[in-house]
Order: structure tokens, then sequence, then C-alpha cells
């Protein structure tokens, strides 16, 4: 059986960032999304916007990490959005009344991101 695995790519300017994650969100991959978002707002960024393009799947755990994350980035002064939801993951949204994550716009698509780190992937 294959660990789940989830990359992150994070692209800042000034006080915002764009992390693009790819793959799955659970319970093995959550902590990693939670320190990368912690991360930001320790290093001084107050608009956190999400794309979910290339995620496959994500969990209840997920989802709890990026309610606690908007929460803490809003009492922070800043604001999380996230973008282009699988449709599962529009209806979790949905279920849960948490469409106020959801913000769609028109992609931009930084030049050539850097891995942030992956989890499930031994080296």
């Amino acid at each position: 059986m294959s660990l789940p695995q989830l990359n992150v790519y994070r692209h800042d300017r000034n006080t915002r960032a764009l992390i693009t994650l790819a793959g799955e969100i659970d319970l093995a991959t959550v902590p990693l999304l939670q320190e990368t978002l912690a991360r930001c707002l320790r290093d001084g960024i107050r608009t956190v916007d999400i794309d979910l393009t290339p995620v496959t799947f994500c969990d209840c755990s997920g989802l709890n990490t990026f309610l606690d994350a908007a929460e803490l980035t809003t009492t922070a002064g800043g604001s999380l959005r996230l973008h282009y939801p699988s449709s599962a993951l529009h209806r979790l949204l949905e279920l849960t009344g948490s469409t106020f994550l959801v913000h769609s716009v028109p992609r931009t698509v930084p030049d050539q991101p850097v891995p942030v780190a992956t989890a499930g992937v031994t080296r």
C-alpha cells in the first residue's frame, strides 16, 4: 500500500502567498499543511490563496485545517481563500456551510514554483 502524498508549493509576493496543493489532504498529510499555513503567518503573510486544482482527495481533517487557518488569518488581519476545489470538495464545503472559504478569480500562474516539502515520500 502506498503512502498518501501531498506536495506543497508556495509563492510569495509581499504579504500575499499563493499556495498550490497537489495530492491528498488527509490525516497523514494535514500536519504538513498546518505547518505551511502557520509558517505563512510567522513570515508576515496576511493574504493566503490556496489553489486546490491538483488536489485529488480532501477529508474532514483538511477541511478543519482550512477553517482553523482562516480563523487565525482573519484574527491576524488577513484572509484565506480556497480556489478551484474539486466538485467533491465543493460539496463537502456546501454540506458543512463552509463555502465562504471559496473564492474564484481568474487564475494566475506564478513563475516556476519551488516545492516547499513533500509528505509520504522517503528520500
